[in-house]
């Protein structure tokens, strides 16, 4: 059974910065793309940045140069280092697998409970 587990959320003061990480389980990790994604109140979930099998990442337009994605096959962790935090960076973040090794968002297929993260003004 596959298991993602989130951490690192928290209220941080706008310009600040926060590492989310996620620990997985149960399923070939240096083999599976992996992602985070976010969802605000009263909004859509949207991707915010992807990192495939070989490490290649991809970020949202709204997080590129502000969100580092990385990942340690042998800690089988995905980590996001966030910086220059927005008060619209505020939503729940999630990470998920995709055990396909593809970009397109719809392939991932295991999700975590997610993480909240605050920014405050």
């Amino acid at each position: 059974q596959v298991q993602l587990v989130e951490s690192g959320g928290g209220l941080v003061q706008a310009g600040g910065s926060l590492r989310l990480s996620c620990a997985a389980s149960g399923l070939t990790f240096s083999s599976a793309a992996m992602g985070w994604f976010r969802q605000a109140p009263g909004k859509q979930r949207e991707w915010v940045a992807l990192i495939s099998a070989g490490g290649r990442t991809l970020y949202s337009a709204f997080v590129k140069g502000r969100f580092t994605i990385s990942r340690d096959n042998d800690e089988n962790t995905v980590y996001l280092q966030m910086s220059t935090l927005k008060p619209e960076d505020t939503a729940h973040y999630y990470c998920a697998a995709n055990t396909a090794n593809t970009w397109e968002t719809a392939s991932y297929d295991h999700w975590g409970q997610g993480t909240q993260v605050t920014g405050s003004s």
